[in-house]
């Protein structure tokens, strides 16, 4: 019977149980059906968040399918019962933290959350902010970061109602993100945009942001590789994984939110069309389906073990979709080995894939299609890059030169 192991395990801001086993498709497929256990990456090991009713779950998860130690967790709950820092439990365990410890009939309650505390004045903000998201459908990556300026706004304000903001004072706390936390201007949008929500989504009042400027942000080109650095780039992948993901990045442009997502059912090879579900802005589009793509995928999907079954790379521990910071850090990896010292990351592999097509004579209305963008103008930013418009322009110096009127 296999072994696992249950250990206190501080993650992701909250208090966990870290389960570690040797890897089997019995156990992972135990653990994350009946007991809704998530993989941590970064701790490598499965987790759910501590509490007697996850517990109960793992416990039946793995009755009679693998012997439970357990001493490590049962020290950390003693301790925390009686207030006191645990004994030394594992590497992987950290020490109870201040917040853990606040008695919960205080008056002066604090909520902690990922990016600060929150006093109790204002502890309902979050949770109303985040229902209200939720209910109007936003995506978990919005949702997280709409959550996350509007935790930095509380953790100032500490005891001061956030509801009894004035715009005035709005536009005080942001000169003070731009001048005091020197924070970009895209940064100070996002902010801007979490605490729009909250004053005239959640709390209904119209209009209250009419009266804050927004910074204008800074127009920047995109930053892409010309074709030997993405021969380098690609050669430099052992992986055939990793080399398949990153061949069906660039030859379609995608996100590497949608490269994680595809499934193989996604994969049209009757009309060489590759469909992407729920992208940004939550809509499908088709983008094309190379055919030396296609003969890739279908030797990888035929030779790779374990075979992928559902997504066309799934992550091997869990079955599911693979996390998107792995990719990202694969292309990194990968970047470095192939010795390109431009700051690049693995969306430059959609720039190039759209200003390549530029270069070559595409329409800018099909590569806009094909990009997902909703806007033309966002497409139109490729055009100060490409090389096809500014390739015949001589400059005005070449000509003079040419007279033989100047000396070297």
């Amino acid at each position: 019977m296999k072994k696992v192991t249950l250990k206190p395990l501080y993650h992701k801001n909250q208090e966990c149980i870290g389960i570690y086993f040797e890897n089997t498709t019995v156990l992972n497929g135990a653990i994350r059906k009946n007991a809704g256990a998530k993989w941590s990456q970064t701790n490598k090991c499965w987790y759910i968040p501590l509490s007697k009713e996850n517990y109960n779950k793992l416990f039946f998860a793995l009755k009679g399918k693998a012997a439970i130690e357990q001493s490590a967790l049962h020290e950390y709950l003693a301790a925390k019962k009686k207030k006191v820092a645990p004994a030394k439990t594992s590497v992987t365990a950290k020490p109870v933290t201040p917040a853990m410890l606040l008695p919960t009939t205080s008056k002066k309650q604090v909520t902690v959350y990922k990016g600060g505390k929150i006093q109790a004045v204002n502890a309902h903000v979050i949770p109303a902010m985040e229902q209200h998201l939720k209910l109007k459908a936003y995506s978990p990556s919005t949702i997280k970061t709409y959550l996350g300026e509007m935790t930095q706004l509380l953790t100032i304000l500490k005891t001061i109602p956030a509801d009894d903001l004035t715009p005035e004072l709005l536009k005080r706390y942001l000169i003070y993100c731009y001048e005091k936390l020197k924070l970009t201007e895209n940064t100070l949008h996002s902010r801007i945009n979490a605490m729009k929500f909250y004053y005239e989504q959640v709390l209904k009042r119209d209009k209250f942001f009419w009266e804050i400027p927004r910074p204008k942000k800074p127009f920047l080109l995109p930053k892409l590789l010309n074709e030997t650095e993405l021969t380098n780039l690609f050669n430099a992948l052992a992986n055939k994984k990793h080399k398949a993901m990153l061949f069906t990045a660039y030859s379609s442009g995608l996100r590497v939110s949608e490269i994680v997502n595809l499934k193989i059912s996604d994969i049209d090879s009757k009309r060489m069309q590759i469909l992407v579900q729920r992208a940004k802005g939550k809509k499908d589009r088709y983008v094309n389906l190379s055919p030396l793509v296609l003969d890739i995928l279908r030797k990888y999907i035929q030779e790779y073990k374990p075979r992928p079954k559902v997504y066309l790379f799934e992550s091997e521990q869990t079955f599911t979709a693979y996390p998107t910071r792995t990719v990202q850090q694969i292309f990194t990896n990968a970047k470095h080995k192939a010795g390109i010292r431009k700051e690049v990351g693995i969306h430059s592999l959609r720039h190039s894939f759209a200003t390549h097509l530029l270069d070559k004579g595409t329409d800018i209305r099909y590569i806009k299609d094909l990009l997902g963008h909703f806007n033309l103008k966002t497409t139109e930013r490729y055009l100060h890059v490409s090389k096809k418009q500014l390739v015949n322009i001589i400059s005005p110096f070449d000509d003079l030169w040419k007279k033989n009127e100047l000396e070297w």
